[in-house]
């Protein structure tokens, strides 16, 4: 099936559901009676959220991205469609801004140095008319002292909607989602264990060059162990119906690879046959012991992406990385800017995926 027929048969299937959400309080309401004291429009809102929310789940319940683990798949494909949909408004000259969050101000809390997932969100949040806060811990007040806790208040005291967080340790955005529970907070990459959006866009880049992922193959290869992306990447793609394999080198693949929910093949050449997709992951030498490669030169050799490697994939498969690339390392520059590359669309669909989480998690479509 095509991604237009699949999102044509889904769009049905919603619409379906939403004749049932308006007629469902609508029948409860004349032909069952109601209280002539309650007020009869705050019944029919109120029952008829209460129908969305058993329906859409993910339209009701998400309001803040940690991680993709609790995500159905019905939810990454009503997903990917959504971003989908906001492509022309990104690519129309002059660009036509969605606006439905203006009067809503966005912070983007940076721990790290980054130049997509960072500039990627300020483009979402000008692209759905949120006003953007560019934080950074070195020319803020924790440079002089203040807790990451007194930080978080104060910004949100300042009338922020969202916190946008990247941080080195696990877990910090879940820190910060319980510090202030009423502010939504974005995932942006924690440590090693998660990148919830960088998960998001691939899909979305996958599915606009491949179109429905149902069935596909996708190839992991590189450093799994260390990478907040390879957990995230095997959630996405696998609720899109994709089959998942990763290899790398040993000492860069956690004890127990397939406990990702991936199958494991150490020989890379071995592991991208019949794939679709190859995803390269980066060399993450800030986040691990040294010593866990001979050199650079031999891993290019073993586990580098070059047209010899991917002589073994699927033809016409394409290759992914989710940036920034080390040319020469895990991928040769040759293939980086080939034909078979996504890697421009991959940071022209994380404005789109970053649109689209926005606009769920704040309510854009509700206002």
């Amino acid at each position: 099936m095509t991604i237009h027929a699949a999102a044509l048969k889904r769009k049905i299937n919603a619409s379906i559901k939403f004749t049932k959400i308006i007629m469902q309080p609508i029948a409860r309401f004349v032909f069952c009676g109601y209280n002539p004291r309650e007020d009869t429009t705050r019944f029919l809102f109120f029952e008829t959220c209460r129908i969305m929310k058993e329906e859409f789940p993910m339209a009701w319940n998400r309001w803040n991205l940690l991680d993709l683990n609790d995500w159905e798949p019905d939810d990454f494909h009503g997903f990917v469609d959504y971003a989908l949909s906001l492509a022309p408004r990104l690519e129309s000259l002059p660009k036509k801004p969605l606006d439905s969050l203006r009067g809503m101000t966005v912070a983007n809390m940076f721990f790290e140095n980054s130049t997509r997932t960072r500039n990627s969100f300020a483009a979402a949040e000008q692209m759905t008319g949120a006003a953007s806060i560019d934080w950074s811990a070195s020319g803020s007040s924790m440079a002089k002292g203040e807790t990451l806790r007194d930080t978080v208040w104060t910004l949100c005291e300042m009338g922020v909607n969202g916190l946008v967080v990247r941080h080195s340790l696990t877990g910090m955005p879940y820190y910060i989602q319980k510090l202030v529970p009423h502010i939504p907070v974005f995932n942006a990459g924690d440590g090693a264990r998660s990148h919830p959006t960088q998960g998001l866009l691939d899909i979305v880049a996958a599915t606009r060059r491949l179109g429905d992922l149902k069935g596909a193959t996708v190839a992991i290869i590189g450093d799994v162990k260390y990478s907040r992306v390879a957990r995230s990447d095997v959630l996405a793609f696998g609720g899109m119906g994709a089959r998942v394999t990763v290899s790398g080198p040993r000492t860069l693949l956690p004890a127990n690879p397939e406990a990702f929910g991936a199958k494991y093949v150490p020989d890379p050449r071995k592991a991208v046959a019949e794939a679709d997709i190859v995803m390269l992951l980066r060399v993450q030498l800030e986040r691990q012991e040294a010593g866990l490669f001979p050199s650079v030169k031999e891993y290019h050799a073993l586990y580098g992406a070059n047209e010899e490697l991917l002589s073994h994939a699927k033809p016409g498969a394409v290759v992914m990385h989710p940036a920034p690339i080390n040319r020469g390392v895990e991928i040769s520059s040759g293939l980086a800017d080939g034909e078979r590359s996504l890697l421009r669309e991959q940071v022209h669909c994380g404005v789109l995926a970053r649109m689209a989480v926005l606009d769920i998690c704040l309510g854009g479509g509700k206002r």
